[in-house]
């Protein structure tokens, strides 16, 4: 009887035990255990201490401009109402919130409207051509040719070049008297281009020059994507009789989806911000038929008098949104796929 009484009162005190951890458990579910993130910090305090100055320098960086910026943009700042120091006198801000007046501007303005129209057709000419002919090149490369690493680096070269040097070389071949393009046409008896003063022209221009500047990302990419690929797979499809586009459709694009996707959504959005070519090539010209939405922020901010600093705020802030709703979009509709993380 006092053994069976002894595991009684055991089986009773368990179950209270029990009881109380499931009390514990459903008045706070998901909460983490006491000193867990103690221990997190205790444990990992080298990992912390190596991202706190990366993370603080960012904050700086990034996170104050960006800040600023949207404040800037619920404001009337301009170049008349700012803070500033003239001589020994010291001028202080008078400009005042106003609330969302700058972005209902924007929205309601046909030239954000005309702006990113070509935006959108800057971006996704560059993105498609550079997608493309990065894929077929990597392709090519990726075959056991001879010379191989020479194509290589004669292809990769441009990444290497700083953009606005490239651009500034772009330049010259574009020069409508002199440039190595017009005389080239000259030499088979055509007459000369107006590659930056004719609206057209202009836009076929930059478009090129951005294609030049991003293939070679692309085909590093591509590159790496491919060898990535498990070559049983080509030797598999061609003992079952599979053709070389067979192959490709059906091995070669599945197996890069991953890396194709991931650079298709960088190359948007470096491509949509793509300040340096606009403005260095063509500066927004002939008129404004190659100005897009960022070189046009820049223009407020930078050029117009008095400057406009509360709606050139207001761009910017638009064009961060936009490009955020269309990462966010993008990723969504690749993890549908599972092409993405």
């Amino acid at each position: 009887m006092a053994v069976e009484t002894s595991q009684s009162v055991t089986k009773a005190a368990g179950a209270e035990r029990a009881r109380g951890r499931g009390h514990r458990t459903a008045k706070n579910p998901g909460s983490p255990a006491p000193g867990r993130l103690r221990r997190a910090l205790s444990t990992h305090w080298y990992a912390w201490s190596m991202v706190a100055p990366v993370v603080a320098v960012i904050g700086v960086i990034i996170g104050y401009p960006l800040a600023r910026g949207v404040y800037l943009s619920l404001t009337d700042a301009n170049e008349a109402n700012v803070e500033r120091t003239i001589g020994v006198n010291h001028i202080p801000a008078t400009y005042k919130f106003v609330g969302l007046d700058n972005y209902t501007a924007v929205l309601t303005d046909e030239v954000f409207w005309n702006r990113l129209g070509w935006t959108l057709v800057w971006t996704v000419a560059c993105v498609a051509l550079s997608v493309s002919l990065g894929l077929a090149l990597a392709v090519m490369l990726n075959r056991n040719i001879k010379g191989r690493t020479l194509y290589r680096m004669a292809l990769v070269l441009p990444w290497a070049v700083p953009p606005f040097v490239s651009v500034f070389t772009w330049k010259l071949l574009y020069n409508e008297r002199n440039g190595l393009f017009n005389q080239l046409l000259a030499g088979g008896g055509i007459d000369g281009i107006s590659w930056l003063n004719d609206p057209t022209w202009a836009k076929v221009a930059v478009i090129a020059v951005n294609v030049w500047l991003g293939v070679p990302f692309m085909i590093l990419s591509m590159l790496g994507g491919l060898q990535s690929i498990p070559g049983e797979l080509y030797e598999a499809a061609e003992m079952d009789g599979a053709s070389a586009w067979q192959r490709f459709r059906h091995i070669t694009l599945p197996g890069l989806r991953p890396v194709s996707a991931t650079v298709t959504l960088l190359s948007c959005i470096w491509t949509f911000n793509m300040f340096p070519v606009i403005y260095l090539l063509t500066r927004g010209g002939p008129g404004d038929s190659t100005e897009i939405l960022v070189t046009y922020a820049y223009r407020l901010s930078f050029i117009v008098s008095p400057r406009d600093y509360a709606a050139s705020a207001a761009w910017g802030v638009v064009i961060l949104l936009l490009l955020s709703l269309f990462a966010v979009v993008y990723r969504r509709a690749l993890k549908k796929q599972g092409d993405m993380w």
